[in-house]
């Protein structure tokens, strides 16, 4: 199954958003790694309390996953919806909720963040489909993977694609999802042995229908 991190291009995407809004760059690594932060300063005064406002909001969401306080970050994700800064909160506490096992509000943290962020909804999506597949949520795994509107996370969702169509029992789909991924990244030794082994799995599978 595919790692839940995919810092390069969230951090790709996050700084994309504030360079089209003309606001503070935010570099994330939320998985695993926590937010890096950043500020660009301009002379015009209406730009720097702009700045000052997103230092504040910065400090706020920086001290709750400092402290681990995820009744801090949901509370900031509802008071600051209308931010950039909420999205983020939330695929934060839906990290925290898989590392719980909470995966209900894992899913539910996941679907504020792509409601309220288009930059990095697919990168929610993909997360939310591996929620779904840790649920054996199958088909509903499949329909998130199928809702992606970017080409970006080919590699990742073909993989997990591969993983919820092998979970499914769709040996030949998972194959050839498995295959589209590897095109991607031809030289990724877990890919490589997946799609061997469902090769292998088919062979035993048509040996043990002749017998």
């Amino acid at each position: 199954m595919i790692g839940y991190e995919t810092e390069e291009q969230q951090v790709q995407a996050i700084k994309q958003f504030w360079k089209d809004n003309g606001m503070a760059i935010i570099a994330g690594a939320i998985i695993g790694l926590g937010l890096l932060w950043g500020w660009r300063f301009y002379n015009d005064s209406q730009v720097i309390a702009k700045e000052e406002a997103s230092a504040a909001y910065n400090a706020s969401l920086e001290s709750f996953v400092d402290d681990g306080n995820k009744e801090g970050l949901a509370a900031f994700v509802a008071e600051k919806s209308d931010t950039g800064y909420a999205p983020l909160a939330a695929m934060i506490l839906a990290q925290r909720a898989v590392q719980d096992e909470d995966y209900e509000n894992a899913k539910m943290h996941l679907k504020t963040a792509i409601s309220q962020d288009s930059t990095i909804a697919d990168i929610a999506r993909i997360r939310l489909a591996n929620v779904h597949l840790q649920m054996n949520e199958k088909d509903e795994a499949l329909a998130v993977l199928n809702s992606l509107e970017s080409t970006s996370f080919e590699n990742q969702v073909e993989e997990l694609r591969g993983d919820t169509l092998l979970a499914m029992g769709d040996f030949d789909g998972a194959q050839n999802a498995y295959t589209i991924a590897m095109a991607q990244m031809p030289n990724n030794p877990t890919l490589k042995m997946k799609r061997d082994n469902i090769a292998f799995a088919k062979t035993q599978e048509i040996g043990g229908n002749v017998e």
